[in-house]
């Protein structure tokens, strides 16, 4: 009997530190790896007083922007593998990235730990008013009687936006004439101006001049409406069968993370984001709010990435 509890205590004393030592014990570190001001940080900032509360230490926002979002994913890739620093990882480090860069500091399948989603911003199928579009079936029929000559605009080349845009002219059998800009804003101004006809944007980013009746939206790109938007019908509706482009955002630590923290992190987010509170903030934005298993989230981020990857070989897409 001596002999087993003298065991039984040595067996205690090899448990893991974190089983000893009940996590979190100290601050956490959140890392937006892009400047303070856009979807990212701002969803951060959202959740971050929430999460604290849920896990009963303080929780800080760190922005580490850089290389694309490249530099701060690298930063939680390379971080000890405790849940002290996490990443609010989005589909441009995660899924897009990881396309158009040859040499990315991190494997974003291989590196992180993924937690949770968080929300994901639908895309829009945006008209200007000076355009005379109406519907998804004008655009596509002027794209078909003017071959390469639909503008339709989008924040960069090689964002989400303009895969989306891709993947719709390819679903369409047709030739748009894709306008890349630096940023949603002077896109948008162009379109609001006329120089461009059409644009797929972040709801998110354009959301204010759907309200206030300065642009059209024609549709979403998500198979579900928007929640902002619940008369706008999906191109999934429309006709283009399966499309799906969307900015998903969401929590993830690095790899090797124990079980057990990610299983507690991933009960204090599906806390935060059953607040009605927080998820209204998210819908005011023109996101869809939602939490996952870590599984689910892990399944988006490799599909968005098969995606991608297989539409830029079909397509032979080439980025400087």
């Amino acid at each position: 009997m001596k002999k087993f509890l003298v065991l039984f205590a040595l067996a205690a004393l090899c448990m893991p530190a974190y089983a000893a030592d009940p996590f979190p014990t100290r601050p956490i570190r959140v890392v937006v790896p892009y400047a303070p001001g856009g979807n990212v940080d701002i969803s951060a900032r959202i959740i971050a007083a929430p999460l604290a509360e849920a896990l009963g230490q303080s929780v800080v926002v760190d922005n580490r922007p850089g290389a694309g979002g490249n530099l701060g994913a690298s930063l939680v890739a390379k971080s000890t593998p405790d849940g002290y620093t996490l990443l609010v990882g989005s589909s441009g480090p995660l899924s897009v990235n990881p396309v158009i860069f040859k040499n990315l500091p991190y494997d974003s399948l291989k590196d992180f730990a993924p937690i949770s989603t968080v929300q994901a911003v639908p895309l829009v199928l945006l008209a200007s008013p000076k355009s005379g579009f109406n519907s998804v079936a004008e655009v596509i029929a002027a794209a078909k009687t003017r071959p390469g000559k639909v503008t339709m605009a989008s924040a960069g080349a090689g964002t989400t936006n303009h895969f989306a845009i891709e993947l719709l002219a390819q679903m369409a059998g047709v030739k748009l004439l894709h306008v890349p800009y630096k940023g949603s804003g002077p896109a948008l101004s162009e379109l609001l101006g006329g120089q461009v006809e059409t644009m797929v944007d972040q709801l998110a980013a354009s959301i204010g001049y759907v309200r206030d009746g300065r642009l059209k939206v024609l549709a979403v790109t998500t198979t579900q409406r928007a929640s902002a938007l619940p008369n706008v019908p999906t191109l999934d509706e429309l006709g283009y069968r399966g499309y799906q482009a969307s900015t998903l955002l969401g929590l993830l630590a690095s790899a090797g993370t124990p079980k057990p923290v990610i299983a507690k992190l991933n009960a204090a987010v599906r806390k935060v984001m059953d607040n009605n509170a927080v998820a209204e903030r998210f819908r005011g934005l023109g996101a869809n709010p939602g939490a996952s298993s870590p599984e689910e989230f892990s399944t988006r981020i490799r599909d968005e990435l098969a995606q991608w990857r297989a539409l830029v070989k079909k397509l032979d897409l080439k980025f400087e």
